[in-house]
């Protein structure tokens, strides 16, 4: 299984980014997909998921910024980013869960099983 995340990248704040998530090797469609950030000398946080049935949910300071999507044909889900904050600075990471959970119960990285390298997104002031 590989995720491969990318489309980070250095903007000011105000602007927009999309990330991207493509997997291999698995039946992508029966996965959950989560969106996390970790910021330098902190946890790692969910910011955003979609579940199997397209449910969506996100951490409420991205919630009416950040957008997130999944093409299951394409085996790719993406991390729409408007407005960005200089506080969105972070390493991004996409991971999969195969659940049939409420994507609302799903927010713990323990809950994920497969991991994509992280995409640096750096937001200026």
């Amino acid at each position: 299984v590989q995720l491969q995340a990318s489309g980070g990248g250095l903007v000011q704040a105000g602007n927009s980014l999309t990330l991207t998530c493509v997997a291999s090797n698995l039946p992508f469609s029966t996965y959950a997909v989560g969106w996390f950030r970790q910021a330098p000398g902190k946890e790692r946080e969910f910011v955003a998921g979609i579940a199997r049935n397209g449910n969506t949910d996100y951490i409420d300071s991205v919630k009416d910024r950040f957008s997130i999507s999944r093409d299951n044909a394409k085996r790719t889900a993406y991390l729409q980013m408007s407005r960005l904050k200089p506080e969105d600075t972070a390493a991004y990471f996409c991971a999969v869960a195969f659940s049939f959970s409420d994507i609302r119960t799903f927010k713990r990285p323990s809950q994920y099983n497969y991991w994509g390298q992280g995409t640096q997104v750096t937001v200026s002031s």
